[in-house]
């Protein structure tokens, strides 16, 4: 039975060095946008009236293929779009449009306020790129995609038609365990509030296509949360699939989007049998 479920989620404390992954995050962020044609990225783009409703988008030399959105995690409480722009690499080198958005963190905001800041984001990206869209996000941002797809969704009728596949990386699907820790001074979450907002405990908008992905070094906790959606899902009709990707931790699981050719990014643009 776990009784200290602040360990349970406490990605850092288990990662050796992770006290510098923001600095080097950020470092490597700002040196790949320092090094694109300005006219193939376009920061600060605003999808409403916050200050952090706000998207990056990183293009393809070529006409793009679609829209590729990914939704960045923090535990919504943490980080903004700037630390991620390099994570577009691999999408962008096989012909696609990537999105960045920013969103209000908690405590400012709660979490269904984020996730209907995330609807909008992607509705707005949505009219500024044309064809299928693919949505990837990590951690908290893979419980924000997630609640893209399913039937409560704020995303326009239009556009969820063209979400062809959803990722979650590390996703957190139920949220009533992070009642039982610390982090919830700052998240707020009530038990009903946690119900309306976990994934795993909705039902998914038709037939949806969700991979949930997750390093087999995480915490326990995130492979749980990882099974839990896909299991049930399946159960509702989605098609769903599960990857425990090698002995990559919470932070080394997202590197493999800078590669064109790595199995993360053809689950997020490509072939999602993966």
């Amino acid at each position: 039975m776990r009784t200290d479920w602040d360990d349970a989620y406490a990605n850092m404390a288990h990662v050796s060095g992770s006290e510098n992954l923001p600095e080097l995050w950020t470092e490597r962020a700002a040196q790949y946008r320092l090094n694109l044609d300005s006219r193939l990225i376009e920061t600060d783009v605003s999808y409403g009236t916050a200050p952090r409703e706000a998207m990056d988008f990183v293009l393809p030399e070529k006409s793009p293929l679609g829209l590729a959105v990914f939704v960045h995690g923090g535990y919504w409480m943490r980080l903004d779009k700037s630390y991620w722009t390099d994570l577009a690499q691999g999408a962008r080198a096989c012909g696609w449009a990537v999105c960045i958005p920013s969103y209000t963190l908690t405590p400012e905001v709660s979490i269904p306020k984020i996730t209907a800041q995330i609807a909008k984001a992607i509705n707005t990206a949505a009219k500024r790129i044309d064809g299928p869209i693919r949505l990837a996000g990590h951690s908290a941002g893979g419980h924000l995609v997630s609640r893209m797809v399913c039937v409560d969704s704020k995303l326009d009728e239009s556009v969820r038609a063209r979400i062809e596949h959803t990722l979650s990386i590390s996703g957190l699907h139920d949220l009533r365990p992070l009642m039982k820790t610390k982090m919830n001074e700052v998240l707020q979450l009530d038990e009903a509030q946690a119900i309306a907002e976990s994934p795993a405990l909705l039902r998914p908008a038709g037939n949806p296509a969700l991979t949930a992905w997750v390093g087999g070094g995480e915490r326990p906790e995130f492979i749980r949360q990882a099974k839990l959606i896909t299991n049930i899902w399946t159960g509702l009709g989605a098609n769903t699939h599960c990857v425990v990707d090698g002995e990559h931790n919470h932070f080394t699981v997202i590197e493999d989007l800078k590669n064109s050719d790595s199995r993360l990014t053809k689950a997020f643009i490509g072939n999602n049998q993966v």
